[in-house]
């Protein structure tokens, strides 16, 4: 029987959950057109969405907030973020944004021109979309590993480095702009990358005259498996750990609503290059607003500050990936497929090894959701081919190599007897699995189709 870990905090404010029917459950997704994104989130009762911007803060940053300086220029909240960055990551400079969006919309101009490659460990979808709107293209390069959910592997999410050197030289250094490795890797199962994957990947980027950054939106998750499982790191500080890994990179985007545990933020780093910098501050300014609040309250500078290093702590690491292993344990005990190990924010269902009669233009992982909606009212998303958008070459539909539904958990939010709910969910829906169905996509947006597209199922 797998072990829950204990709560680091003991619980002082609540929030009520309302419970509803099945029929009224049916109702409910109808009208948002089979697009979990569409719910009201009162009609959700365990919500699983995402855990951006979803997580508790603590007494100390609600306390900050209620400090927060909100002049215009020069707040006290952005001093003290720029400390910390220079604290934690070890750059020169920092330049807060509204979210990790925003950082990718500042950054990505200055590495990536029309027609150019964007090679990554894996893009998530936000970042493919930038790629995308600048007119490149974002390859993925992960080790093949990835696409084996049922085998462990302790860095599933690493970039496959020699296939990263044979595309370098097949299609020439000059026609890649950036290599962005994702830490932790979010579309191939929320996996984490070795400290050695990203130092050889920065040795390639260099001998090739790529510049590399980091997608750091789980940065602390990936820096306490590198703790658990490579050797060599066991008896280092997180921080430590932290460190080292942002001293393979020249710069950084992060959303800080995940791993810094703020309900809205982000951040772009730069480790030394002023000329960088000058460029990221000549697109806030226009796309944020000035660069000492980038889009945030300073009340946001100030809660934003404190959870960089709350969510870096130890006992609340263990606590935090702890969750994820104990409902990835009682799947695993009621036979419900999944990524395997599971990552540091969620639990990724193999909804193609569960429903796989439903072929992937009938998107099985958006089944998948819709059912665990109706079962129970929780609130998952699809990570496969519906997250795509289509080939912008042929209009084709996109096959993504993994089909998943993830289980984003919200940081100090949910406990123990809701992730037993959810799998008891799963076991009833295992049982029936056959009996679903796929959808299909009656409208779509041309990017970032999946927040907004209008679904039906398949008759």
């Amino acid at each position: 029987m797998v072990k829950y870990v204990a709560e680091p905090f003991k619980i002082k404010m609540v929030e009520p959950l309302k419970m509803t029917t099945r029929e009224e459950r049916e109702e409910k997704l109808k009208a948002a057109n089979y697009n979990v994104f569409g719910l009201d989130s009162d009609d959700v009762y365990i919500d699983c969405l995402t855990d951006s911007g979803t997580g508790a803060m603590s007494d100390t940053q609600w306390a900050g907030m209620m400090a927060g300086d909100e002049s215009y220029a020069g707040a006290r909240g952005y001093r003290k973020l720029m400390k910390a960055v220079k604290d934690i990551f070890g750059y020169e400079f920092g330049q807060p944004v509204h979210q990790g969006r925003a950082a990718e919309q500042v950054l990505l101009p200055s590495y990536l021109k029309k027609g150019q490659k964007c090679v990554s460990n894996m893009h998530f979808d936000t970042t493919r979309g930038h790629v995308g709107l600048l007119g490149a293209k974002a390859i993925d390069i992960v080790v093949p590993e990835a696409k084996d959910t049922s085998t462990y592997l302790p860095f599933k999410g690493n970039m496959d480095t020699k296939r990263l050197e044979a595309y370098i030289n097949e299609v020439g250094a000059d026609q890649i702009g950036v290599i962005i490795m994702t830490i932790t890797n979010n579309s191939a199962g929320g996996q984490p990358v070795s400290m050695e994957n990203l130092r050889t990947t920065k040795a390639i980027a260099d001998k090739h005259g790529i510049p590399m950054i980091i997608d750091a939106a789980r940065y602390a998750e990936n820096a306490h498996f590198i703790r658990e499982r490579e050797e060599g790191y066991q008896d280092k500080e997180i921080i430590d750990i932290v460190r080292e890994m942002f001293s393979y990179a020249e710069a950084f985007t992060m959303s800080a609503k995940k791993d810094a545990i703020v309900n809205m933020g982000g951040l772009i780093g730069v480790k030394d290059s002023e000329e960088l910098y000058i460029k990221v501050k000549g697109l806030t300014i226009p796309y944020e607003g000035f660069v000492t609040y980038g889009g945030l309250a300073g009340r946001d500078l100030e809660a934003l500050s404190i959870g960089l290093y709350e969510g870096l702590d130890k006992d609340y690491l263990k606590y935090r990936v702890g969750q994820i292993e104990y409902l990835g344990g009682r799947l695993k005990e009621l036979g419900v497929p999944f990524q395997y190990p599971v990552g540091g924010h969620a639990v990724f269902l193999d909804a193609k090894a569960l429903l796989p009669h439903i072929p992937y233009y009938q998107f099985p992982g958006q089944a998948l959701a819709c059912e665990l909606y109706l079962e129970a009212g929780i609130r998952a998303c699809d990570i496969g081919s519906y997250l795509l958008d289509l080939d912008p070459e042929t209009g084709e539909q996109l096959e993504s190599e993994m089909e998943f539904t993830r289980l984003a958990i919200p940081r100090r939010v949910y406990t123990q007897a809701h992730f037993d709910v959810i799998a008891e969910a799963l076991k009833n829906i295992k049982e029936r699995a056959s009996e679903i169905k796929g959808y299909e996509i009656t409208w779509q947006a041309p990017v970032l189709r999946h927040f907004t597209a209008k679904l039906k199922p398949i008759e």
